[in-house]
């Protein structure tokens, strides 16, 4: 099926009315105490937070083209607090009571960032909801109960998550197929272009300019080089996600991961009636090459995968525009697990790119000899993780040694990503191998797939 509308960044912003007019850029030679590159969630974040401890600093926000323009506009908006990545990875360097500190602080996210668009006004259609994970056959049913009983036995509240039979995950939402599910308590939805923009007005209002439409072209100790001029900082902060490999010198740092979405037209009341989802759930599948969806305010369905999962070389889109077959499997997605969707027009489809280091754990810290700093690789959690960032850079940046500058993905390093075309063939390899595996499961496969495992094994998933 054909979108009417590919690209244009993202639905969000058609939501919005549009993408907005960019600010000034950076006006020549700059000194600041503080640099953060990229206007996406973290340097926002990072920015609002320091300047609330310390309003005295000078902070000079630097982004190539508005804030916002990158995941943080376009992501499925999940404001989950979640914890998908390996505890046994971050496990090796730390502690089960900071692995599980970790995970709390994490979840803590979701009240922090509703506090803070309360307290600034940033009107992001923010609702608490539940978080759904459905399973449609076997294998997938027996992953749902192990996830369950892992997040049950790391959470320092245990009944945060319910494992679901059929009957009760079907009323829910009326999945087709469906043989149980999972749901975690404590999230939210929000329009991930509303938080962006409300977040950066509210940085503005502390005094912090953003300058936009500046390319920056190096980064070195001391010294931020831009197509506009140099700004000379103390500290810099590396902020730029799924972007960095297009740094010089970062190319392997992280893998610039796809993602993409559709977004259908409103749906009619009789249509939801059929549906249900009458709690606006946060959706997601226990299939290897998983979605994820939400009800949006206006009664519009988002679905989202990872299509094309990954382009040559760490190569981004050219403003959100998706493939044609991207477009029709999160079509055939969507109505395969809701197939009372399937003469609803798709409106817009778009994508981005998440950045993923080569363990697939994201991290956060601060090197105390260059003061140069970054924090991502989120691996599609950007949306509440990007907050315990923000803060935990500040306290970095302070030089306070916290209960957040202790946790186990702070300072961490792994290995960088191989060349190419290794990267290229080992992400395709993997995705491959999980529609594979997917559909064997889907076949019939009462466990998961074996295919799978040596998926996880290829890329270090």
């Amino acid at each position: 099926m054909q979108a009417k509308r590919n690209g244009d960044i993202s639905f969000w912003y058609a939501d919005l009315g549009g993408v907005p007019a960019p600010r000034p850029p950076l006006p020549g030679d700059t000194e600041a105490d503080v640099a953060i590159v990229g206007a996406g969630y973290t340097g926002l974040w990072t920015a609002y937070y320091l300047k609330k401890a310390r309003p005295s600093l000078r902070i000079a926000l630097i982004e190539r083209e508005f804030a916002g323009f990158g995941a943080s506009g376009r992501n499925g908006g999940w404001l989950s607090g979640g914890f998908s990545w390996s505890r046994e990875k971050y496990l090796r360097t730390s502690t089960r009571q900071g692995v599980s500190a970790m995970q709390a602080a994490m979840a803590g996210c979701v009240d922090e960032v509703i506090r803070v668009a309360s307290e600034e006004g940033i009107d992001a259609d923010i609702r608490r909801v539940d978080n759904l994970t459905v399973a449609t056959n076997p294998a997938q049913l027996e992953r749902a109960r192990e996830e369950c009983e892992t997040i049950r036995a790391w959470d320092v509240d245990p009944t945060r998550v319910e494992m679901l039979d059929q009957a009760a995950t079907r009323a829910r939402i009326n999945i087709r197929n469906v043989m149980g599910g999972f749901v975690v308590h404590g999230q939210a939805r929000v329009q991930p272009a509303k938080l962006v923009r409300g977040l950066a007005a509210a940085v503005e209002r502390l005094g912090v300019p953003i300058y936009e439409q500046t390319t920056v072209t190096a980064i070195a100790k001391g010294s931020v080089t831009t197509n506009r001029g140099t700004v000379r900082a103390e500290t810099i902060i590396r902020a730029t996600e799924g972007f960095t490999a297009g740094i010089p010198g970062e190319e392997r740092t992280w893998l610039a991961l796809n993602s993409a979405q559709i977004v259908t037209e409103p749906l009619s009341p009789e249509l939801w009636r059929q549906i249900g989802w009458e709690g606006h759930e946060l959706l997601g599948n226990a299939a290897h090459a998983y979605c994820y969806a939400q009800r949006t305010r206006e009664g519009r369905i988002t679905m989202g995968g990872r299509g094309v999962p990954y382009r040559y070389g760490s190569r981004t889109d050219v403003n959100g525009q998706t493939q044609q077959a991207t477009i029709d499997q999160l079509h055939q997605i969507l109505t395969t697990l809701l197939p009372q969707t399937a003469n609803c027009r798709i409106e817009h489809a778009w994508c981005g790119v998440l950045g993923v280091p080569r363990d697939w754990c994201t991290t956060v810290g601060l090197d105390p000899a260059t003061r140069i700093g970054w924090a991502g690789g989120y691996v599609g959690l950007g949306v509440s993780s990007s907050n315990l960032s923000g803060r935990t850079l500040a306290d970095l940046i302070l030089g306070q040694e916290t209960e957040l500058t202790k946790l186990p993905w702070v300072n961490r390093k792994v290995r960088r990503w191989e060349p190419e075309p290794f990267r290229w063939l080992g992400v395709h390899s993997m995705y491959q191998l999980y529609r594979v595996a997917d559909g064997r499961e889907a076949a019939g496969l009462a466990h998961t797939s074996r295919l799978a495992a040596l998926a996880d094994s290829i890329t270090g998933h």
